[in-house]
């Protein structure tokens, strides 16, 4: 029996997390943020209360891609899809997976379903650490794991709603030795929202 809670089960769906570094002051300011960023998107993956979701039979697993940038290009990413014409911290984009994979495609050929990516802006998030107390790494991890729920289906709209999405992050983040970032914060009303 393997007891680690990290480790796909048998049947589980394989995952791929493909990161996108497009800010390379990133490895000035955080190193390790690539390794950190796949830790806690896996992490969100396997250890979303609901689970990883099935991947269709024609599917070769799943997918998240992750954007490391800056705040200059989550400005506009962020004017042009949520009219809201300044940087935030995270931004995620569900992959449209209505359709599924081509239900003929060979099982050799079959790709990864693709979940979607999460866009991470690196000077908003080394601001918001600074200003919190954070050690840089656990916010960037509390924030992809923050993404990837949102590309499982999680939202904040509303307070049950985002206490369900609060509680799922502070148990991912648990598991990865990260302290629970609300009461950190000093705001358990959401502080990535």
């Amino acid at each position: 029996m393997n007891d680690d809670p990290d480790s796909p089960s048998p049947n589980a769906p394989s995952l791929n997390v493909i990161v996108r570094l497009e800010d390379e002051a990133w490895l000035d300011e955080l190193p390790d943020a690539q390794a950190l960023s796949i830790d806690a998107a896996v992490a969100a993956l396997l250890r979303a209360p609901a689970g990883p979701p099935a991947s269709p039979a024609a599917a070769a697993g799943l997918e998240v891609g992750l954007v490391l940038t800056g705040d200059q290009a989550v400005r506009a990413l962020n004017r042009d899809y949520r009219g809201q014409d300044k940087p935030t911290n995270v931004l995620a984009f569900e992959a449209d997976t209505s359709a599924g994979p081509h239900p003929g495609m060979p099982a050799a050929l079959a790709l990864p379903l693709m979940l979607g990516d999460v866009v991470l802006a690196r000077e908003t998030l080394l601001r918001e650490a600074r200003e919190q107390g954070k050690a840089p790494g656990d916010h960037l991890r509390h924030l992809v794991v923050h993404g990837v729920l949102h590309l499982l289906g999680y939202d904040h709209e509303d307070d049950e709603d985002a206490a369900q999405m609060e509680a799922a992050e502070v148990a991912i983040l648990e598991g990865l030795g990260v302290a629970d970032p609300y009461v950190a914060a000093g705001d358990c009303t959401g502080a990535v929202r």
